[in-house]
């Protein structure tokens, strides 16, 4: 492993640098940014993203912006400790990163017994770990404190959404572009609610507000994994399970030039509407959408949000790829035919759709390899 010759100029340790935080936050978006970032530093950067299933959407956004990116899926980093390590070592030997950004799948938690304090024990000799941030959206912040009007399977969700922020080393509030000055306050003194005296960033990933500053603060040391955080796993399971979890990668054909852009968007439209008849909570749904003439992903955030659509096709094309990554509180049979149903609806008879991957399902109950119950 080669030695960084900026952070760590006498030790052959990569920086590694985890964003964690609740489905929606940003993640994404924010591991691209501090990429691109970081390479205007001149540093050398890999990426690891970690899902519940393969074809994910947020490995086809990082590679097609020009990053060295692996994958962890089939379960969380927790869960597939020994593959996360794997990847490490595969990315560094491959591409020798000074730096790798890494965001676990957005529903865990208990992040700092079983990843980080197991990384600082097994493999301080090889990583030097930044502190642990939790990526936040606004709203749901908020949501999260309204335990009084949540049925038994909400308030697991949002018991996931505050045990993130309690096992933070710092939390980013992500967004700030759509909060109004006059809620900043309120969101502030949520976070202090849930957990007081952690250090709290204001940025909007989205419009690169707050990046550089947040990778000045990490990458100046500071101690990673510094709380360990009782969790009920019992809870904590049922919180994950509320929702059903499909990815897809569909091929997309028509005998004429077509845009697909407008089909991924009514595509969209159609899922939003078909779920709402069946009272499913949509906790985020992703495309990645690529043709000939370029790619665009959209993310929805909510069951009533309007698609924020980044990147752009210039022409139509007879030929398309999807990536869908859907989460939704609704069972993953209903998922699955809402998904099949809305694309069928959206193609008409003029696409022909193959859908060439799918898997729909419940996360299984949290096994982590290993959970240390104190500070390493």
């Amino acid at each position: 492993m080669r030695a960084s010759s900026k952070e760590n100029p006498d030790t052959a340790r990569v920086k590694m640098i985890l964003v964690g935080g609740f489905l929606g936050a940003g993640k994404t978006t924010l591991l691209a940014r501090a990429a691109e970032e970081l390479a205007a530093r001149g540093r050398r950067v890999g990426l690891i993203t970690n899902d519940q299933a393969a074809n994910l959407v947020d490995t086809e956004v990082l590679r097609q912006a020009g990053q060295e990116v692996k994958e962890v899926s089939g379960a969380c980093f927790c869960c597939a400790f020994n593959k996360l390590l794997y990847v490490c070592e595969n990315l560094i030997d491959l591409h020798h990163p000074d730096v790798i950004l890494a965001e676990p799948v957005g529903s865990c938690t208990d992040l700092s017994a079983t990843v980080l304090q197991p990384l600082k024990k097994l493999c301080a000799d090889r990583f030097d770990l930044a502190p642990y941030t939790v990526l936040v959206d606004p709203d749901k912040l908020v949501e999260s404190l309204e335990d009084g009007q949540a049925d038994d399977i909400a308030a697991a969700v949002r018991y996931i959404y505050r045990k993130q922020i309690e096992e933070a080393d710092l939390v980013v509030v992500n967004k700030i572009d759509r909060l109004a000055a006059g809620r900043r306050a309120e969101i502030l003194s949520a976070i202090g609610q849930i957990r007081p005296g952690t250090p709290v960033f204001l940025m909007s990933a989205l419009e690169r507000t707050g990046v550089r500053e947040w990778l000045d603060h990490i990458l100046s040391g500071g101690a990673a994994g510094q709380r360990i955080v009782e969790v009920d796993y019992d809870t904590y399971a049922a919180g994950e399970a509320a929702l059903g979890w499909l990815n897809a990668a569909v091929e997309l054909s028509a005998g004429k030039p077509t845009d697909w852009k407008a089909l991924a968007l009514r595509f969209l439209k159609n899922l939003q509407t078909g779920l709402e008849r069946q009272a499913g909570e949509v906790a985020h749904l992703k495309l990645f959408l690529a043709a000939p003439a370029g790619r665009l992903q959209v993310n929805v955030t909510s069951s009533a949000g309007e698609p924020l659509v980044q990147g752009d096709l210039a022409a139509a094309s007879t030929h398309a790829t999807l990536v869908i990554n859907a989460r939704v509180r609704i069972s993953p049979e209903q998922l699955r035919a809402a998904v099949e149903a809305s694309l069928a609806q959206a193609a008409g008879p003029t696409v022909t759709v193959n859908v060439a991957e799918i898997s729909s399902f419940r996360p299984g109950r949290p096994q982590p390899v290993h959970r240390y119950g104190q500070i390493v």
